[in-house]
């Protein structure tokens, strides 16, 4: 497992360090593709702005040739001798069909318009006379006229009686094209981008969407410097452009310029694409990598997994794990000390489980020599004095009883031996009730005279049912209230016994109003042979208590002790662990 949570630290490092790096390199590459984009698109602009020059340049000039043929024609020239508005009218729709322009208009030379012919023909002679006068008074030919929702770009050419240099003016002849949807197409591919004629806030005719229309109608058309955009960023209908603006002519109070728009998102459309591509190889390199990375590290954490293995396996008590150290590396180095070390601990383990087994049996011996001794001291010396003949039958009783009680400790240390000796195994759990144990320990309490007058008092709390060896639960219970009651008063002793149920354990407190536990026994209280103030005691009670309560799963502790009373607490599985159960069948 170590050495898996190592490959993993690898893994994600690299998937780590490779994300890093493949997000990094998509910022970078997209910055640097974009800027790139920005400047192609700005070139463009400047190119569609000169392409477009070029493109009217010659359109004006054969728009301006085109005027001056016309005007040159006699025929013309006889009309507009006539000064027959009639006349004039009806012979000029001949001449606008010659042409192919989108609007004709004759006028005399006080400025009086003759005729007048325009697609559509709702513009009318009217219409035209309030026109020709700024067409006149600037010494120019082209001019621009925005009448009735259309946009004509036209041309002044003097109508002459005789020869040009004559100056004889008999009228005047205006051609005009108008600005429609076919010409903005030609002229948006001609440019290769998107254009609008606008006019004021009127945006005459243009190769955007409506919705785009509508919002570059909002748009300034100048910038804070004063002049036209230039390749400035503007967002029309969620779409971005990059716009160049040329002004065209000023009419009345209004500016009539041309806009060059190029859309920035689907020049960088392709973007997606390439991020697509640098993904699908970020993620083949993650992959590539991760994989180097996880045959590299199997060499390196495949030693090391042997060596935790072998770590886990001296914290269960093995010592005879195989070990591995191959090369000359840290790691084999690292395997080579630590299976010395292994050898020198379990060595030195045994060292001292044998001292102290040799330790434990010397005051074992000690212990029980001593006891025994004095056990039979007693029996030796009562059997001795039974041997005279001048006792009463009430010494001989006395006598008898001294004998019963010494046979009897050497019984209970014996007994108690065993039941330290014994395993886990010899359990016999049957289910039942755990006051019925905690009701027949009292009863071998009660059955000291010495101890009738101190108040036991039960209580439970819960269910307190489960599966016990009741007969090793009761010595239990019986040893621990037999030393409650040594330690209370025999005329005012207290001892509280509370059962109650947590979950899937059963905790029993035993609770005297003793003078405590000793200060100089309280460390080793559950070690064997440990005894204070008891003068027949064999310090084997609270050791063999300790030792059934583990049997069963549980433990026993003390929870508080002072001059005021001590409590001890039992806690024990109401439910039986499988080796139990299986015990228990054995048994039946």
């Amino acid at each position: 497992m170590a050495g898996i949570r190592l490959r993993t630290k690898f893994l994600l490092s690299m998937v780590a360090v490779s994300a890093a790096l493949t997000f990094a390199t998509l910022l970078v590459v997209r910055h640097t593709v974009e800027q790139e984009v920005r400047l192609g698109i700005q070139r463009d602009l400047e190119n569609s702005v000169s392409a477009f020059h070029n493109f009217q340049q010659q359109r004006e000039a054969t728009l301006e040739r085109s005027a001056a043929l016309l005007a040159d024609l006699p025929n013309v020239r006889a009309l507009m001798t006539t000064h027959d508005p009639a006349t004039i009218q009806d012979a000029s729709r001949d001449l606008w069909q010659l042409a192919g322009s989108d609007l004709l208009l004759l006028a005399d030379a006080s400025g009086k318009v003759m005729a007048l012919q325009a697609t559509p023909p709702e513009i009318t002679v009217r219409d035209g006379q309030d026109f020709f006068p700024h067409v006149v008074a600037p010494d120019e030919m082209r001019h621009w006229w925005y009448v009735e929702g259309h946009l004509y770009e036209v041309f002044l050419q003097n109508i002459y009686f005789g020869p040009a240099s004559g100056q004889h003016v008999l009228g005047y002849l205006l051609l005009g094209y108008e600005i429609d949807d076919r010409f903005t197409r030609d002229l948006s591919r001609v440019a290769a981008s998107e254009v609008a004629f606008r006019y004021g806030d009127l945006i005459v005719r243009s190769t955007l969407k409506p919705a785009q229309e509508s919002e570059l109608r909002h748009v300034s058309p100048r910038t804070a410097a004063g002049g036209p955009p230039q390749g400035d960023e503007i967002r029309l209908g969620g779409e971005l452009f990059l716009a160049t603006s040329v002004d065209l002519a000023t009419v009345g109070d209004r500016t009539l310029n041309l806009w060059v728009l190029k859309s920035f998102d689907q020049a960088t459309a392709f973007l997606s694409s390439l991020n697509e591509l640098l993904l699908a190889l970020g993620l083949a390199a993650v992959l590539a990598g991760s994989l180097l990375v996880f045959l590299i590290s199997h060499t390196f954490t495949r030693p090391l997994e042997n060596l935790v293995a072998g770590v886990r396996a001296l914290e269960m008590g093995d010592f005879a794990y195989p070990l591995q150290a191959h090369g000359g590396d840290e790691v084999a180095e690292v395997t080579g000390t630590f299976d010395r070390m292994r050898t020198n601990l379990q060595r030195t383990q045994r060292e001292l489980l044998d001292a102290e087994r040799l330790a434990t049996i010397g005051r074992m011996a000690s212990s029980i020599s001593h006891d025994l001794r004095h056990s039979l001291a007693a029996v030796v010396a009562n059997a001795e004095f039974l041997c005279e003949s001048n006792l009463t039958p009430l010494q001989r009783e006395d006598l008898y009883a001294e004998i019963r009680i010494a046979v009897d400790q050497m019984t209970e240390l014996i007994e108690s031996l065993l039941e330290f000796s014994r395993t886990r195994e010899s359990l016999r759990p049957t289910y039942g009730d755990v006051r019925s144990a905690v009701e027949r320990a009292v009863q071998g309490v009660k059955a000291h005279p010495e101890f009738q007058r101190i108040r036991i008092r039960i209580a439970c709390d819960g269910s307190t049912e489960g599966w016990f060896d009741f007969k090793k639960l009761e010595r239990a219970l019986l040893n621990l209230l037999l030393n409650a009651c040594e330690a209370v008063s025999s005329d005012s002793g207290k001892i509280d016994i509370a059962l109650r149920r947590q979950g899937e354990n059963l905790e029993v407190r035993i609770e005297d109003n003793g003078p405590g536990i000793a200060e100089a026994v309280r460390d080793r209280l559950f070690e064997p042979f440990a005894s204070h103030g008891k003068e027949n005691g064999t310090g084997m009670g609270l050791t063999v208590v300790q030792k059934i309560l583990q049997d069963h799963g549980g433990d026993v502790a003390v929870i508080q002790t002072s001059t005021s009373g001590t409590t001890f607490r039992l806690n024990i599985p109401l439910s039986p662990s499988a080796e139990n159960v299986l015990t228990a069948r054995h048994a039946t």
